[in-house]
C-alpha cells in the first residue's frame, strides 16, 4: 500500500551553518564593535545575546537571514521574551520546533479526511503517516496539504510504492 509521511523537522547542520555565519558577520560589523553581541546553540535551543533590545533584534533580523540563505524556514524558530541579564546586557532563547504537535496533527488529519480523497491519515508519534491505495490520490493529498497548512512547515518523506 502507497503512503508517506508528514513531517516537520529543521536541518540541524544548516541551522548551525547560519549561527557561524551571523557569528562571524556580527563580530565584523561596525555597530557591533566592542559590544558582547552573539548567538549561542545548545541542541535545539539557541540563545542571542546584545548589549541592548535594538542590538538584540538587529542580531535576529542577521540570524533570520542566514537561515533563510540556508534554506532553513524561519517557522521553525520559536522566539521567546527577551530577558535582562545584568546592567544594560540582554539576552532572548529561541528555541526550534521539532515534530508536528497533536493539534496540529490532528488539524492535518480532518484535513484528508474532509478532502474526499481516497486516503486515510494517521498520527505516528510525532508524524503524520498517510497511506492510500493509488500514487495519484497520494499526491493530491500532498498538494491539498501544501496549499491549506501555512502555519508550520511541512515537509514530506519516506514516500513508498
Amino acid at each position: 500500500m502507497p503512503s508517506f509521511d508528514v513531517v516537520s523537522e529543521a536541518n540541524l547542520v544548516e541551522v548551525k551553518n547560519a549561527i557561524d555565519q551571523s557569528n562571524k558577520e556580527i563580530s565584523t560589523r561596525f555597530d557591533f564593535k566592542g559590544s558582547d553581541a552573539r548567538v549561542e546553540q545548545k541542541e535545539r535551543e539557541l540563545t542571542a545575546y546584545a548589549d541592548s533590545e535594538f542590538q538584540l533584534n538587529q542580531v535576529r533580523d542577521v540570524l533570520t537571514g542566514k537561515m533563510v540563505k540556508r534554506n532553513v524556514d524561519v517557522r521553525f524558530l520559536d522566539i521567546g521574551k527577551i530577558e535582562k541579564i545584568g546592567g544594560d546586557k540582554v539576552k532572548q532563547v529561541i528555541k526550534i520546533r521539532n515534530g508536528i504537535e497533536s493539534d496540529a496533527a490532528k488539524k492535518i488529519v480532518r484535513l484528508v479526511k474532509d478532502s474526499k480523497l481516497k486516503v486515510q491519515a494517521s498520527i505516528q508519534g510525532d508524524a503524520v503517516r498517510v497511506t492510500g491505495a493509488k500514487r495519484d490520490d497520494l499526491q493530491s493529498a500532498i498538494a491539498l496539504l501544501r496549499k491549506e497548512v501555512t502555519d508550520l512547515p511541512l515537509e514530506f518523506n519516506n514516500f513508498r510504492d
